[in-house]
């Protein structure tokens, strides 16, 4: 018989940014409950990936306080100390050194990320999962417990405030109506790691070159060498589909000639991974009863290296709101409680969005003055000190 379960809080997506809003809400005589579409074994022990998150110091700030950090392998945590930008068949790069720091960041596979966030989560009496529960319907009605969720066993969930973190592609976002823009670019991104004879130095590259896009993120090597890193090829879908395809000899030989010299003597060291490019902005980050959090308020593009921490860091400014509103007895689910979140993470999110924007458009276009405005752009922005810091600071964020 289908049951009723009335919560204060409930959050759809149970991926880093709610894994990281469920922690950071525990203590406060808050019942919560993350629910999640995948099997609890796949959250227990999720499965490599492909993707490596570049983390910012405030981001590894967040996932101390949460007790995830002490849970990753200390020789899974890459030192990220540089990083620069390339154009097409030049040698000249743009390159950015950290602001006030010794690295820029970190370098850790998101899925050692998602197995320690759920392992700090697990643990917490007041936060429980409802996994391979998938959402089939929610509204917003009226009263403390607003929102009502059904779930696909029947259960009725009525919850204070309902949290959307289940993806750029949210369907709990649809179904609360709130308008989306999508651009989807028509072309994938692969990831995957190889060995290569150069030491990587600990530096990351954005090659942006003609016809593709390739990154190059430096990791640990089995000794700690540095002759391992993740390589992040973007191109049209049908040619990533072609890549997959092929053997690991073939696609070793493929990726060091679309290299062009750049890493040698490349070997395929993990699975090869793809995903469709598509990039998310959410009309509305909250409302009566609910808020938007992690790809479900912002898709980003990959390129700037930024849509994990700036998910987590919009897990970490709603918890700050819900603390705040929970100390002063006001509803969490008032819009009046909502509302400066959304404020601050649309002025932490819409700067970088936007510029992501216009890079990607001068950097991908192919016409000969866009080309030579690229490598004009970058030997400016070298020349432009403060410009570089601020770059800088901004993929530090150590605030």
């Amino acid at each position: 018989m289908p049951s009723c379960v009335t919560v204060d809080v409930a959050i759809v997506g149970a991926g880093p940014s709610g894994l990281a809003f469920a922690a950071a809400l525990s203590g406060l005589g808050l019942k919560i409950v993350l629910l999640e579409v995948q099997p609890e074994t796949q959250l227990r022990d999720p499965a490599f990936d492909g993707r490596e998150i570049a983390l910012t110091h405030r981001s590894i700030r967040v996932l101390r306080e949460l007790g995830a950090w002490d849970r990753l392998p200390p020789d899974q945590i890459s030192p990220l100390r540089r990083a620069r930008v390339m154009d097409g068949p030049s040698t000249f790069e743009l390159g950015f050194e950290p602001a006030g720091e010794d690295r820029l960041g970190a370098l850790v596979s998101n899925h050692l990320i998602r197995q320690a966030l759920y392992q700090s989560t697990t643990g917490l009496g007041d936060v429980s999962i409802l996994a391979g529960q998938p959402v089939v319907a929610c509204e917003i009605g009226t009263g403390a417990h607003r929102t009502r969720l059904r779930l696909q066993d029947g259960t009725d969930l009525r919850a204070r405030l309902l949290v959307a973190a289940d993806s750029r592609f949210s369907q709990t976002r649809d179904r609360l109506g709130v308008g989306v823009d999508v651009h989807r670019l028509g072309r994938a991104m692969l990831v995957c790691r190889m060995k290569h004879d150069q030491d990587h130095g600990q530096v990351a590259t954005e090659w942006f070159d003609y016809g593709q896009t390739v990154a190059t993120l430096p990791l640990n090597g089995p000794e700690g060498s540095g002759g391992v890193s993740s390589i992040v090829l973007t191109l049209p879908s049908p040619q990533i589909d072609g890549l997959l395809k092929m053997d690991e000899p073939a696609f070793e030989v493929e990726l060091e000639k679309r290299l062009k010299g750049r890493l040698t003597g490349l070997r395929l060291v993990s699975t090869r991974h793809a995903y469709p490019m598509a990039i998310t902005w959410s009309h509305n980050f909250c409302g009566d009863g609910y808020a938007l959090i992690g790809d479900a308020a912002v898709g980003m593009h990959p390129v700037t290296a930024h849509g994990f921490n700036l998910g987590l860091r919009s897990a970490d400014a709603l918890a700050r709101r819900v603390r705040r509103a929970v100390a002063s007895k006001r509803d969490i689910g008032a819009v009046a409680v909502l509302r400066p979140y959304e404020a601050e993470h649309r002025r932490a999110a819409l700067p970088l969005y936007e510029a992501t924007h216009a890079l990607v458009r001068l950097f991908t276009n192919e016409a000969t003055p866009a080309r030579l405005a690229r490598g004009a752009a970058l030997r400016i922005a070298q020349a432009a000190r403060p410009l570089r810091r601020a770059v800088a600071a901004m993929l530090t964020d150590a605030s």
